[in-house]
């Protein structure tokens, strides 16, 4: 699994770094941490969130989908509750990754 780090940008600009979305791409979650995903394909791509667990009636938690129209860059919250005990993060699955880069950003 890729972990991808969290990257902080600073008051005075920041570069932000994209890396190609790859199968077995994990990312921290918590507060303050967001998704950057770029979608330079024509068509759409999904990223979903595993979410692991069951909510307190026993019931599994469904897996959290998020949809990239083509062309198109999306700002996803890693909230808390995506969190991997086991792993300490949430596992990233694509539809595809053709032209789809990510980076995390803490702000």
């Amino acid at each position: 699994m890729a972990l991808i780090a969290a990257q902080i940008p600073s008051i005075a600009g920041t570069a932000v770094t994209m890396g190609a979305a790859a199968s077995g791409d994990t990312c921290p979650v918590g507060a303050g941490l967001w998704l950057l995903v770029r979608n330079g394909d024509a068509s759409p791509k999904t990223v979903t969130l595993t979410t692991p667990g069951n909510d307190v009636f026993g019931t599994a938690v469904p897996d959290k989908e998020y949809t990239i129209a083509a062309g198109a860059i999306a700002l996803i919250p890693l909230l808390i509750q995506y969190l991997d005990s086991e792993t300490n993060s949430v596992a990233l699955t694509w539809s595809a990754t053709t032209s789809v880069t990510r980076a995390v950003l803490r702000f």
